[in-house]
């Protein structure tokens, strides 16, 4: 569309937030930007006065892309809304996990498989963000190098949980994780399920699963919620199908879209560094034989959760920024 499209972002908090962040920094073609909740209010966003509407049907009229910025593992808008939205002309990218493994809903992480977004039918699903950091630098290397299994452990920012998990860290706040945070790790992220493996633990293997278009890739993840603000690190562990050395893992991951690689030995990603940026960063990288292991880290809100999503909207587009 020559003059912009007019956009909607579902909620207002943390995820919602950047959402509007990074549309404003990566200068989306913006005809209207809307901001919805569950009730109207004056609020400031990315250092951006709005008048927020009531998230209801009505307010999709003329809606080219909808946003809902539902938290990590929390039941989101989109289950009541995003019909709605589709029936009004709106495509719809959610952020909340209640789609992601539909079948008949694309999971995408544009860098590893926007091919996926060909013939999708309105909805489109965001990935986790413990998900999106570990496959920016890991599908590189499954394709140059075949899979056996992944291993995972992942340490978690409070950010990931929403403003309650924030909270929890300055505040004190009780009751957002079942010990304290402050000071501790907490390798517990989400409910138990009978297999022992937390909600957290099987999105990293399901969606990894449907994003690589491989069902049977093996994946054991640990995710563990740490004291930190914003910014998710994850030591990955890859058993290949063919040998790889040094050099190849390394030039696989520094010709890898989205991936800012770090190739001195003693030279390592933080998230107190990655915080604010839209990368995906690597280091400590190891490689004997067939196996590879290394350290990757994300911004949770902006890579594993608005930047991806925005991008999706590019994707859908044509633009590339």
């Amino acid at each position: 569309m020559s003059d912009g499209y007019t956009v909607a972002v579902v909620g207002a908090g943390l995820v919602g937030e950047k959402i509007v962040f990074e549309l404003r920094r990566r200068d989306f073609p913006l005809k209207e930007l809307r901001v919805l909740a569950r009730t109207a209010r004056t609020t400031t966003l990315a250092g951006e006065e709005f008048e927020v509407g009531v998230a209801e049907p009505e307010a999709f009229e003329g809606v080219d892309f909808a946003f809902f910025a539902g938290t990590e593992g929390e039941k989101g808008a989109a289950v009541q809304l995003a019909q709605e939205a589709i029936s009004r002309g709106a495509v719809v990218i959610d952020n909340g996990s209640d789609f992601r493994l539909d079948p008949d809903v694309p999971l995408v992480v544009p860098e590893v498989n926007a091919d996926a977004l060909e013939g999708h039918n309105g909805l489109i699903a965001n990935a986790n963000c413990s998900t999106i950091t570990m496959l920016l630098p890991l599908a590189p290397l499954i394709r140059a190098f075949g899979v056996r299994r992944v291993i995972v452990s992942t340490y978690q920012a409070v950010s990931g949980s929403g403003r309650e998990g924030v909270e929890a860290l300055e505040d004190g706040r009780e009751g957002v994780y079942p010990r304290p945070i402050a000071g501790n790790a907490i390798p517990l992220i989400g409910g138990v399920g009978d297999d022992g493996y937390t909600t957290e633990e099987r999105k990293m293997r399901l969606e990894s699963r449907k994003i690589l278009g491989l069902p049977d890739l093996e994946v054991f993840a640990t995710t563990v919620r740490i004291p930190v603000h914003t910014g998710h690190s994850e030591s990955v562990y890859v058993e290949t199908e063919r040998e790889a050395s040094l050099d190849e893992v390394v030039e696989a991951l520094r010709s890898a879209p989205g991936v800012t690689f770090s190739g001195d030995a003693d030279d390592f990603p933080t998230p107190l560094e990655a915080a604010g940026d839209s990368g995906t960063f690597v280091g400590r990288v190891r490689v004997e034989g067939n196996a590879i292991s290394f350290w990757c880290v994300a911004d949770n809100l902006l890579k594993g959760a608005a930047t991806n999503a925005v991008q999706i909207a590019e994707s859908l587009i044509g633009v590339r920024v």
